[in-house]
Parts: C-alpha cells; sequence; structure tokens
C-alpha cells in the first residue's frame, strides 16, 4: 500500500505476476523446487525495508547505490524507521519516475511510480522540511522525459534474438531455443501485444535506463561521460482529482523549465528535428507574483537533479543485446 490513500497497480500491463502473466501461459517455465534451495539466491522471511537497512548498515558508507524502479514506498518508510542510517550511509540514489515536460502514462499528467504514492515523493525529494528528506546532493531522478526514447524494437529482438518471436496469440516454443530466450519471448510477447495496441511496435526502456545509469555512475563519482544532468524546482500533487502524482514545475523559478504558453509538443519535435537551443519559440512573459494568506505549496528550492541525457538509445540497445543474449552487432 502507498502511504496513504488508495492502491493502484498496473496489472493490466504486468499482470499479476508482473511477467504479463506467464505463470498461466507457460507453466513449464513455473519452478518445480524450492527457491531456499538455490546456491545464488539468499531468502528471507524479512520485509524490503529491513532487509535494505541491514545491507547499508553492513557495508561502508556511500558505498550502496539504491534504484527505485516502482513507487518511492519502500525509500520513504525506510526514511521514517532510521532516516539517520539512510543519509548516512546510502551511496547514491537512483529514482526512475515522474514527468516534468513531457505527458504522463498513467494519467495525462503523471507517471505511473509517482501517480501509485505521490505521499512518498513529497516526503522524500520535496518535503516542507528540506533536512527531512532524501540527501539531493546523491540523488538523481530519470523521468519519462529521458526514458521513453529509449526502446527496445520487437522487430530487432525478432531478427537478432528468436526468429519465430510474435505474441501471446502465438506463444513461445521451448524446443531448439536456448532456455534463457525462451524465458525472454515468453514474457515479451505478452509486452508486444500491448505496446501494439498503444501504437508502438517496441518496449519503452523506462526501468532499465535507471539501472544503466546507476552501473554507469556509481556513487562518489562525477558523472560519465554521455550523461548530463540539470536541476529542476517543482512540488508533486498528492491530492488533486486528476492531477494526483503531477510534477508541479515551478516556471517561475526553473530556468530549464518551458516557459508559460508554450506548445510543447511543437517545442520537443523542433528540438528533436531541428536540433534547436532549448528556448526557441517559447514565450517568455512571467506574470507577477501575487501572494496570499493561506501558507504556499513548497518546493524543493535548491532544485532535484534530474537526468537530461545518456549516451544514446542506440548505445543502450546495443549493450542490452550484448549483456543479455550475447549477440554483438
Amino acid at each position: 500500500m502507498p502511504l496513504a490513500g488508495d492502491l493502484h497497480s498496473a496489472q493490466y500491463f504486468h499482470g499479476r505476476d508482473g511477467l504479463g502473466e506467464i505463470t498461466e501461459r507457460h507453466p513449464d517455465l513455473n519452478l518445480s523446487h524450492s527457491l531456499r534451495d538455490h546456491s545464488q539466491l539468499n531468502i528471507t522471511d524479512k520485509c524490503g525495508v529491513d532487509v535494505a537497512l541491514d545491507l547499508l548498515r553492513a557495508h561502508p558508507a556511500r558505498s550502496i547505490t539504491y534504484i527505485v524502479l516502482g513507487p518511492m514506498t519502500n525509500l520513504a518508510r525506510m526514511m521514517r524507521k532510521d532516516g539517520d542510517l539512510v543519509r548516512d550511509k546510502i551511496g547514491r540514489i537512483i529514482c526512475m519516475g515522474g514527468n516534468l515536460d513531457v505527458p504522463g502514462n498513467t494519467s495525462a499528467v503523471a507517471e505511473f511510480n509517482f501517480f501509485a504514492d505521490p505521499y512518498a515523493v513529497k516526503d522524500l525529494i520535496v518535503p516542507s522540511n528540506p533536512s527531512a528528506g532524501l540527501p539531493l546532493d546523491r540523488f538523481l531522478l530519470v523521468p519519462l522525459d529521458i526514458t521513453t526514447p529509449h526502446e527496445l524494437p520487437f522487430p530487432t529482438y525478432q531478427q537478432k534474438v528468436d526468429t519465430s518471436f510474435d505474441t501471446s496469440a502465438n506463444p513461445s516454443i521451448p524446443a531448439g531455443k536456448q532456455p534463457l530466450i525462451h524465458f525472454t519471448s515468453s514474457f515479451l510477447e505478452r509486452t508486444r501485444e500491448m505496446m501494439i495496441k498503444f501504437g508502438k511496435d517496441a518496449m519503452e526502456l523506462h526501468d532499465i535506463v535507471a539501472v544503466w545509469c546507476a552501473i554507469e555512475n556509481p556513487p562518489d563519482t562525477d558523472l560519465a561521460v554521455g550523461w548530463n544532468a540539470r536541476k529542476r524546482i517543482f512540488d508533486v500533487e498528492r491530492t488533486g482529482e486528476i492531477t494526483r502524482g503531477m510534477l508541479v514545475v515551478d516556471r517561475r523559478e526553473d530556468e530549464s523549465a518551458y516557459s508559460p504558453g508554450a506548445n510543447r509538443a511543437q517545442i520537443q519535435a523542433a528540438i528533436e528535428n531541428q536540433k534547436l537551443q532549448h528556448g526557441a519559440w517559447e514565450s517568455t512573459a512571467l506574470p507577477a507574483q501575487v501572494e496570499t494568506q493561506f501558507e504556499q505549496y513548497s518546493s524543493s528550492q535548491h532544485g532535484v537533479l534530474c537526468v537530461t541525457e545518456t549516451p544514446g538509445a542506440e548505445s543502450l540497445l546495443q549493450l542490452i543485446l550484448k549483456r543479455v543474449w550475447g549477440i554483438e552487432n
């Protein structure tokens, strides 16, 4: 459950098992033995919050990277349970979540992870009392703005990995395939089916970009070549009727934000197609600020560091093909 509010999941896309109901479509892949007997796994009955805190205690300070690939709930519960330990010992936090200058993927204005628990987002990166939040000098946000262009095109997967790959209407058959390829085809076929419904024959690599970022940028290092980030100033909407999880960018203070009145789709197209510098064709009009007697929503006045550039979508695609399936271009 989120820190507050109703539970929201993405079972319609990922299935109850997280892999597109692979357990039902491919019973041959179900485990026939206990995971407790697996030589490479350490099974525990502890909750994830306690496991993560134990790991922080057991390792040298600033040596662990924590990657958030879902709602920030567990990390928020860690902070509530032992915030001093997290702030003292954590090395770097990489968070896939939110959207700043592009539409959401769960609602018109919100990305799923932040939509699922905006209260955790508020506690951790835009708290009313900044000293109660995460150490933002070790925090990197990887929003939809940068992750969406990174894709695994399914025709490429079909050409280079599994020539018989299709959708769940034509499920993978294990005969003659390496076990890994049968496994990946078995859960990707459902993903392909869903993505085609959205008009795209590719899987967007949102979480993969965050993991890639963590691998390439370990704690206590400057960002690697090809990676760039800039600070953005925003708050998060928690209770809005249609804006739950929205990152409300303070366009009065955030110099890197699109200006008021800009057609974001038009500007983005111009930037991508004509390689224009940010700011062209945009309105620069800013209204005079009017204060009220009500307390203003807080924002991260020092900004949250957000990834704005990676070594490129093609670089990630080639890396995945090599690292996962051993395929050299």
